[in-house]
């Protein structure tokens, strides 16, 4: 009988799918790397960065 193995790579994909929605985000050429940059200095991936960017404008404009 073969015994089935624990695929973390499958379990990480569906935690994310059940967890997260995901958002495309489109920016002009050269702007991606710049956002990298920024991120990085914050101390956080771009998807933290933008996240966080997004949250501060909506508090600011009273949306949240």
């Amino acid at each position: 009988m073969e015994e089935k193995k624990f695929n973390q790579i499958a379990y990480q994909n569906n935690y994310k799918r059940e967890k997260y929605d995901k958002i495309e985000v489109i920016v002009p050429k050269g702007e991606k790397e710049h956002i990298k940059q920024a991120a990085k200095a914050a101390g956080l991936s771009v998807s933290a960065y933008i996240y966080k960017v997004v949250q501060e404008d909506m508090e600011k404009g009273g949306t949240v």
